[in-house]
């Protein structure tokens, strides 16, 4: 029998599906599955796709002749072409145009995009969907989004996103251990106050502006908690004007490497995204038992069912007081630790997301044999 090869495409890779692909070249490879992953350069340099057993082939993330000829010469003899996201979906349906090779894409997220450049978007993506042999959704929305666009086949495949390092345990390798929550939360200011954290690249679909809106609401309080936001972006300036010129008690941290840390010593976290699939805070705040207040958009219900507190999307007043009524309540904030840990429990595993996928693979390569 001979070995599958597979190609995973990433464009410019968000950090969830540049994590994902990570995890599942190296859940292919210890299936006897030869992997290639073609990406920037750049993005090697901070996943080490060759370290998870993978070939890796740098190519831009353009579509330009060249870059859509280099990804073509890197699909040739592919069984099957896996894309992650739509920009790598349109790149990978004209690199193997006359060529007999599936197309698997994965949905990952979906893009914020009004007016003509939405019109555009979605002519994008019924395209990308039409050209894919099978359509993985990474949540119920999505699925439905891509039938909608006249995918022929789209499933559910829920990503497992890969676990990080307990709080207060050794790293991989040979380097000292995080650092104890106490210490954190004294780096941070949080020391005698609730500490609340928010992850994501400060962009204006993250909504941070009504986060900011709703800490106004908590200089009331008493004590006053601290809220981080972790993240960088075209939106920090306008964002730490806010902050210095209404008073407001939170810290924009930049990108930081110790999100499970940051979490771990967390009293809550908050992610009031326009839409989220499956968003990686919340993932980790529930995995680690912190309790959780989103935005009931996109995937986010579906993911966390009854584990955490949802508002809508822009409701500062609904959002403030979501989380005022949390840190005067030490019962739920339990009740919500627990919660969240149980349903972390039913999300598949890194194995379960790889054997879903490798099942797909070997659907789609017996059919063109």
């Amino acid at each position: 029998m001979t070995q599958l090869r597979t190609v995973q495409v990433l464009g410019g890779g968000s950090a969830g599906s540049s994590a994902h692909v990570r995890s599942l070249a190296a859940g292919l490879v210890a299936r006897g599955v030869r992997v290639t992953v073609c990406a920037p350069a750049e993005l090697d340099n901070v996943y080490d796709f060759p370290g998870a057993g993978a070939r890796f082939a740098p190519v831009p993330g353009r579509s330009d002749p060249a870059a859509v000829g280099a990804l073509r010469a890197v699909c040739a003899g592919a069984d099957v072409v896996h894309a992650h996201g739509l920009h790598a979906a349109m790149r990978c349906a004209l690199a193997l145009t006359g060529q007999r090779v599936p197309l698997v894409v994965t949905w990952h997220a979906r893009a914020q995009l009004d007016g003509p450049r939405g019109q555009l978007l979605r002519l994008l993506e019924r395209r990308a969907v039409r050209a894919s042999a099978v359509v993985l959704g990474s949540c119920s929305e999505l699925v439905d989004r891509a039938r909608r666009r006249g995918a022929r086949d789209a499933r559910l495949a829920p990503i497992a996103a890969p676990a990080a390092p307990a709080a207060g345990t050794p790293k991989d390798g040979d380097g000292p251990g995080v650092e104890p929550a106490g210490k954190l939360r004294a780096e941070l200011g949080a020391v005698d106050r609730p500490l609340l954290i928010a992850v994501g690249s400060l962009e204006p679909h993250r909504g941070y502006r009504t986060l900011l809106d709703a800490a106004r609401q908590w200089r009331e309080l008493e004590p006053a908690p601290l809220l981080v936001i972790a993240g960088e972006g075209r939106e920090r300036a306008a964002l730490q004007r806010r902050v210095d010129a209404e008073g407001l008690s939170v810290r924009l941290t930049g990108r930081r490497e110790d999100i499970g840390e940051l979490l771990a010593a967390a009293d809550m976290a908050v992610l009031p995204s326009r839409w989220e699939a499956r968003a990686l805070l919340a993932q980790e705040a529930l995995r680690l038992g912190v309790p959780l207040v989103a935005t009931a958009v996109g995937g986010v219900p579906e993911l966390v069912g009854d584990a955490a507190e949802l508002v809508p999307y822009g409701d500062a007043a609904a959002l403030g007081a979501a989380v005022a009524r949390l840190l005067g309540d030490e019962g739920r904030r339990r009740e919500l630790e627990e919660a969240g840990r149980r349903q972390a429990g039913t999300w598949p595993t890194e194995d379960e997301t790889v054997a879903q996928v490798l099942s797909v693979y070997d659907e789609l390569a017996q059919a063109a044999r």
